[in-house]
């Protein structure tokens, strides 16, 4: 087994990366317990060592050796002595041949292939044996929403912090300007919402319970401006005269129609002074008075008034302006049409 050098794990003789951290494990030493068949050392033939000759004196001269006596008996078991070994050139030293072992078989690799390089490995490994690579693939990130991609929301490394607190301090102006927006623009848009239902609704027609006037002439009473003719009047002696009808329970005021003049017909329409200026005074049932100018056109048939006032209880019209006014004509006021929200 060979021991990691990083975080100690055993692992395998054959691997070549840890399976724990995948640190690489180094050169493998030449190992005395077995060989692999690729390095194995090539057979060499047995050469029967020799010794070598004694060395003799170089002033000595050459005697031959004596010959043996072979006359022997043939019932003795005497053998002839054996004759001196002839000297040879010495042989080339020889290397020790490596003693070759059995090596133990490696463990199953039965787990997951790498892959990267295909080798398997164990199960319990983290990192390939061959070529280090993970063999733990991590999956995907799931993917952020939409609003976690926009600034400032989206997660973004900083020099010098993460941006968290920046990223809420953000957050807490944009609520507080929303909140003073809303505080200070709740008027306008409580407006536009109840315009926009005064058309999607529609309108109806409401009469008041009771009309009185500040001065009227005789003859034609406050009255006869809600009695559904055009050709009665309710007659002003002057400008700064007032009506006021009143209704029995509140409603949206969507607007009202105004004819003026003691009739439609275009001679008769002028025998009379008209209103072309008026005040519209609508109060509210917590006492609260709205204020609008009308104008109106010096000409004969219905003439439409937007006002768009809720809780209204009351309405004074005050005229403020006239034209045909004379001795002896009167301000005539034909009629007055209230419309309320469906």
């Amino acid at each position: 087994m060979r021991t990691c050098p990083d975080c100690g794990t055993a692992n395998g003789d054959g691997d070549d990366f840890c399976g724990n951290c995948g640190a690489y494990l180094g050169w493998q030493e030449p190992s005395t317990t077995g060989t692999s068949p690729a390095t194995e050392a090539p057979p060499v033939a047995d050469v029967p060592a020799v010794k070598p000759p004694p060395a003799s004196p170089p002033s000595s001269p050459r005697v031959a050796p004596p010959q043996p006596d072979t006359s022997l008996t043939p019932d003795t078991d005497r053998r002839p002595e054996q004759a001196d070994p002839v000297a040879v050139q010495p042989a080339k030293p020889i290397a020790a041949r490596p003693v070759v072992r059995t090596s133990v078989a490696d463990e199953a690799q039965d787990g997951p292939p790498c892959p990267r390089c295909g080798t398997p490995n164990r199960p319990d490994r983290r990192f390939c044996r061959r070529c280090a690579a993970p063999l733990t693939i991590a999956r995907p990130a799931a993917a952020l929403p939409w609003w976690r991609r926009r600034w400032p929301f989206r997660r973004r490394v900083r020099i010098g912090g993460s941006g968290t607190a920046l990223r809420r301090i953000i957050v807490l102006l944009v609520v507080l300007a929303l909140v003073v927006a809303g505080i200070l623009l709740y008027p306008d848009g409580r407006t536009a919402y109840q315009d926009v239902m005064d058309k999607l609704r529609g309108a109806s027609a409401i009469t008041p319970v009771t009309v009185s006037a500040s001065a009227s002439v005789e003859g034609h009473p406050p009255a006869a401006a809600v009695d559904g003719l055009t050709n009665t009047y309710w007659g002003a002696q002057k400008v700064g005269d007032s009506i006021t009808f009143a209704f029995r329970s509140p409603f949206r005021l969507v607007d009202l129609i105004i004819h003026t003049g003691g009739s439609t017909d275009p001679q008769q329409y002028q025998q009379e002074a008209r209103p072309t200026t008026l005040d519209l005074l609508a109060t509210a049932s917590n006492g609260k008075v709205h204020e609008q100018l009308v104008s109106l056109n010096d000409k004969p048939g219905p003439q439409t008034v937007l006002t768009g006032v809720s809780d209204v209880v009351r309405v004074t019209l005050v005229v403020r302006g006239a034209a045909g006014t004379g001795p002896g004509r009167d301000i005539a006021l034909a009629e007055v049409e209230f419309f309320k929200r469906d």
